[in-house]
Parts: structure tokens; C-alpha cells; sequence
């Protein structure tokens, strides 16, 4: 089988259930930006050592995976698909909790930087924000399930403490946010 069809060659592209929609079209870009997303959660689960974390990553990974799933299929049709659950979303509060207990306060903004793999779960963390304001957009004039829209938001959450986590971790110093005097 070849990768490529050419039917996409004009713009278009087919949603699970057979519709052709344009390429840039919200449920399209929705899909779309979680894929991306799902990317650079695998650049940043490869950069990571902690097992755990990388196990988290990976669960993370196959749930992105779902909800793209979940957002490709026609609303018109009527198929099953794996999508995000509750028990998803409460996989990264249990997560963002436990990091948390070991983290000093947050009292500043923090820039993103002060290591490589620290500065790529910022860009994981703005890329699923992105994501999400995709995913609000087409919720706006389609249905979507919640769960995905709420698992995108404890997702950026998860990734900033994360984030801070990894910088501990690493030795690395947290950034703060130094706002010009007015």
C-alpha cells in the first residue's frame, strides 16, 4: 500500500465516516494541533530519563492519540472510537499532585528556559494551549466531547509543573519573570 493517495492533493481531506472537509477546517486543525501536540510529547518523553515521567509521557501520548481519533470522526456518523475518559483527566491531576509536594511554591512568573528539555516541555505546554483554543473553536459549532476539552486543560497544567519538576531535577534554575518598571 503507498502512503500517499493523492486525494488530498486539492485541499481537502476525509474525516472517519467517508465527509471531505477542507484542510483547514476546525475539525481539522483541532485533530491536527493534537497531533503536534502528540509529537512534541515524544521529543520531550525522549529527552526525559525518570522513568516515571516517561511513563506518564507515554500514557499521555496513546490518550493524544484517542482524542485525535475521537476529533476525526464525522459528527454525522455514528462509529465507535476510543476517546478521553474521566479516569484520563484524573491520571494528570493524580500526576500534577504528586509533583507538586515537592515543589516550592510558585511566587513569579516563570520564562521558560534554564535547560533544553525544561524549555521543551515549555514548548509541549504552549503547543497543547494552542491545541486547546482549536479544540474551544470547533466545541463553538460541533459537538465535543468534555472530556477532551477538560484533558487539554489539566494537560497544560500537568506539562507546566512538569516543567518546574524537571528544572529541580535537573539542577536547573527557574527563570522568574523580571517585568519592566513603569
Amino acid at each position: 500500500m503507498k502512503i500517499y493517495t493523492k486525494t488530498g492533493d486539492e485541499g481537502q481531506t476525509s474525516l472517519f465516516g467517508g465527509s471531505r472537509r477542507h484542510k483547514d477546517d476546525l475539525r481539522i486543525e483541532a485533530y491536527g494541533n493534537t497531533d503536534e501536540l502528540n509529537a512534541s510529547i515524544g521529543l520531550l518523553r525522549d529527552s526525559v530519563e525518570n522513568p516515571t515521567v516517561r511513563n506518564e509521557l507515554f500514557a499521555i501520548q496513546n490518550s493524544l492519540f484517542n482524542m485525535g481519533s475521537s476529533l476525526a470522526v464525522d459528527p454525522d456518523a455514528s462509529m465507535k472510537v476510543p476517546t478521553i475518559s474521566e479516569e484520563d483527566v484524573k491520571f494528570l491531576e493524580l500526576a500534577i499532585d504528586r509533583m507538586e509536594t515537592d515543589l516550592p511554591p510558585l511566587k513569579n512568573f516563570i520564562l521558560p528556559g534554564g535547560h533544553p528539555v525544561v524549555s521543551t516541555c515549555h514548548l509541549a505546554r504552549c503547543i497543547c494551549r494552542r491545541a486547546e483554543r482549536r479544540v474551544v473553536s470547533l466545541s463553538r459549532v460541533e459537538p465535543v466531547s468534555a472530556n477532551i476539552l477538560h484533558y487539554l486543560n489539566r494537560l497544560s497544567d500537568y506539562l507546566f509543573v512538569l516543567s518546574r519538576s524537571l528544572a529541580r531535577d535537573l539542577g536547573a534554575e527557574e527563570i522568574l519573570w523580571k517585568p519592566n518598571p513603569t
